[in-house]
């Protein structure tokens, strides 16, 4: 088997006396869509700013394609290949939807000509061109987590991390969250996931980790880790076993 794109070996998270990630061991595996999911306090926030770079773990290693990225900065890793999105859309209201993502387009591109070129190629990619003269402020929820994915996507990240990305979302903008999500994957890029949106994120992902108190609680294909007795009473509940 090839080696995977990220591993966590024994990262701990601890605030003060509490423990958000207790000794995780997890891997992501190159080209796949990963889903974090588990009850609110399960710890899938904290791991997924771990991965991203926001802090430090308190002890264990992190790696990305196969070097110590543990005490790297968020910058650091976004020049390596890791890029995320926001629970809370983080855009730059008083500036456009292009300029928003010539902003991750300068990691690559340090000429404005090439990151402004770019950045339109990346909007036209998520469906937002037709927007791309707009002041960010002005866009839909919906649009804002589509630009806060093309910000992230003009980076050229090996590793794309969504932070609920399709939270809040109409059926039909979930549909088309998820096809731009699987387009992404198939373009080469890897993609972990933090949801609540069950319904969404299971047909969605190729694996799924379930997280409750800190710790794995399960992992593996999303059929079977739905059926798992372990997840439905920390997480999905007794009404889930009953369908």
């Amino acid at each position: 088997m090839s080696e995977p794109l990220v591993s966590c070996n024994k990262v701990t998270r601890r605030f003060g006396g509490l423990v958000a990630n207790d000794s995780i061991d997890m891997t992501i595996a190159r080209g796949e869509i990963l889903g974090l999911i588990g009850p609110n306090g399960a710890g899938k926030s904290t791991l997924f700013n771990l991965i991203a770079g926001a802090f430090p773990p308190s002890s264990g290693t992190i790696t990305f394609e196969g070097g110590n990225v543990t005490a790297l900065p968020a910058t650091e890793r976004c020049v390596r290949g890791i890029a995320r999105t926001y629970q809370v859309p983080r855009s730059f209201d008083s500036m456009t939807v292009v300029e928003n993502v010539i902003v991750g387009a300068f990691v690559r591109h340090p000429r404005a000509a090439q990151a402004r070129a770019k950045a339109l190629d990346v909007l036209d990619y998520v469906g937002l061109m037709t927007q791309a003269n707009v002041p960010a402020a002005d866009l839909t929820p919906p649009q804002k987590r589509r630009l806060e994915v093309a910000r992230a996507l003009a980076t050229e990240p090996k590793l794309l991390l969504l932070d609920e990305v399709l939270t809040g979302l109409t059926p039909s903008e979930s549909r088309a969250g998820a096809e731009l999500i699987r387009k992404i994957r198939d373009s080469g890029v890897t993609v972990v996931m933090v949801e609540h949106v069950m319904e969404v994120v299971m047909p969605l992902v190729d694996r799924a980790v379930v997280l409750n108190l800190g710790k794995v609680l399960a992992e593996g294909a999303p059929k079977d880790v739905v059926r798992d007795e372990n997840v439905i009473a920390a997480y999905l509940g007794d009404r889930h076993r009953a369908a």
